[in-house]
């Protein structure tokens, strides 16, 4: 029988936790292994070429594509928080996880969705000023302006993430240990706590539910008067300025959508919650860099020129 501290301190007894996993078939999860792993490995290829062309390509160094290689990195993050001990698990019977390492994916979790969130927003506002004040566009844009948007967004996500957790690391947990999910989630990790967490749980989807939902109707909302700007300027940069807006907003809907579903719909099916997780931490950061590259036909030639020069180098080496 478990009895309450009579002194109040946190006497956690649970050192580990046991995730249920996606599913027990063997055929279901050798295809999720194929799956994850090929996405996962093309993400960080992907992701990390793009980071490459933009820190060798010297016609790349604006503003725009500054904000672009930061977001791989954290799309780097995304896939390497979750992605690498999901794939691990598929074929293990117990699947477990330490406290600590529990709060750490969740901190990592929060802090690049913050970083992430912040960075969508400064794309915006780079494409805002690039298309509706383009005299003062390298004005407004300057190498500071850029360096601010990226301490802001790391300021942000490390600030949203430590308010998360300075709620629960202190919960007591006393038996229940078993997450059904192949992650640490942390309305699912608050509910196990040996105590009423009801107003916390509420708390920490509210909070997070706000600022998605806050945040994309100020993206939907930039990018709207964006396009009607655009449309009033009838010209072949106004096509190019369409193509790179529609890229970027479908990248924000990837990203949101998921997460706006989870935290504002009142109670997700687990199955369609472990799907959503998978779409957001394998499909998303795969996705970016070839959305973002697709129709950019300046990135997609600077890609080739760097890749030329990786062979030619490996040739002379």
């Amino acid at each position: 029988m478990l009895t309450k501290p009579m002194d109040g301190a946190n006497h956690s007894v649970v050192s580990e936790f046991v995730f249920l996993g996606l599913t027990d078939s063997w055929e279901i999860q050798l295809l999720l292994f194929v799956f994850s792993s090929t996405f996962y490995v093309a993400s960080m290829m992907g992701n990390s070429l793009i980071m490459l062309t933009v820190t060798y390509d010297p016609h790349l160094h604006s503003p725009m594509y500054f904000l672009l290689a930061n977001l791989s990195f954290i799309d780097l993050g995304v896939s390497s928080v979750t992605s690498p001990k999901m794939i691990y698990d598929l074929f293990r019977k117990r699947k477990v996880i330490s406290f600590s390492g529990c709060i750490t994916q969740i901190f990592f979790i929060h802090v690049i969705g913050g970083v992430e969130v912040v960075l969508l927003i400064a794309m915006a506002f780079d494409r805002y000023i690039a298309i509706c004040k383009p005299l003062h566009y390298l004005t407004i844009m300057s190498p500071r302006m850029c360096i601010l948007f990226l301490m802001a967004a790391w300021m942000t996500g490390l600030i949203h993430s430590v308010v998360q957790l300075a709620f629960v690391v202190k919960l007591p947990f006393c038996g229940p240990n078993v997450l059904d999910s192949f992650y640490c989630d942390l309305p699912r990790f608050i509910k196990l706590a040996c105590t009423d967490t009801y107003q916390l749980e509420f708390m920490v989807t509210a909070n997070s539910g706000f600022i998605s939902v806050g945040s994309f109707f100020i993206l939907i909302i930039s990018y709207f008067i964006i396009i009607l700007t655009v449309q009033k300027h009838s010209s072949a940069g106004s096509s190019k300025a369409l193509s790179t807006l529609s890229a970027h907003i479908t990248v924000v809907v990837l990203f949101f959508g998921p997460l706006i579903f989870v935290y504002v719909w009142p109670s997700p099916s687990t199955h369609l919650d472990k799907f959503l997780a998978i779409f957001d931490a394998v499909l998303t950061p795969f996705l970016n860099p070839i959305i973002y590259t697709f129709r950019n036909k300046e990135m997609k030639v600077a890609m080739r020129r760097v890749c030329r020069q990786l062979v030619n180098y490996r040739k002379i080496s």
